[in-house]
């Protein structure tokens, strides 16, 4: 049988839904399907994962679980560049921003867990994106761990009063960070002050 081409069965599988759930979308015209000459529905797999797309849905094998996506938004390309290499060596799947605007762009298409987030950067700051997610209601849940190379009593209050979760100074060993990471994916309490 074509790979392209899928049963009701094999794309619930698929998708990790029930068959039913499928067949009822494929009624109400909401995926895309043909109908054989023998009155069974067949799917194209591409149709299927556009479907998945909009619904924001992943198919099992590439599934990501949130708590191991982590978005690194810092103007500092070196920065971005030794995060991105410790998370990756710890098995996090990163995606980094070098501004407040990216940011926002790809915490909506990457949905991470935890935002590591430099205070000071072009445009708009870490102030106003930490403020921006913990005010909207999608994303409110999303950890922030605050990273700063200007570390003073009212940063670290302004930004803590803002929602950040965590707040960590510049620079920092690898296993601090890794441990703020940790501590805030699985839900733990983590030390708000200097490393």
């Amino acid at each position: 049988m074509n790979e392209d081409l899928l049963t009701i069965p094999q794309a619930a599988n698929y998708c990790s839904l029930n068959r039913v759930t499928v067949w009822k979308y494929v009624k109400a015209g909401e995926l895309r399907a043909s109908l054989t000459p023998g009155g069974q529905y067949r799917l194209l797999k591409k149709d299927l994962e556009s479907f998945m797309r909009a619904k924001g849905m992943h198919p099992f094998a590439t599934y990501q679980p949130q708590n191991k996506k982590v978005l690194i938004v810092d103007d500092d390309p070196q920065i971005r560049k030794l995060f991105t290499n410790i998370l990756s060596h710890h098995e996090y799947l990163t995606e980094t921003a070098s501004d407040g605007f990216e940011a926002g762009v790809k915490v909506v298409s990457f949905n991470p867990g935890l935002v590591i987030l430099d205070l000071f950067m072009p445009g708009i700051d870490g102030f106003e994106v930490c403020r921006w997610l913990k005010n909207n209601p999608d994303k409110s849940h999303i950890k922030i761990l605050a990273v700063t190379g200007y570390d003073t009593p009212e940063n670290m209050k302004r930004i803590m009063d803002a929602g950040a979760d965590g707040y960590l100074t510049k620079p920092l060993d690898s296993e601090t960070l890794i441990q703020n990471v940790i501590s805030l994916l699985e839900g733990a309490e983590v030390f708000n002050g200097k490393n």
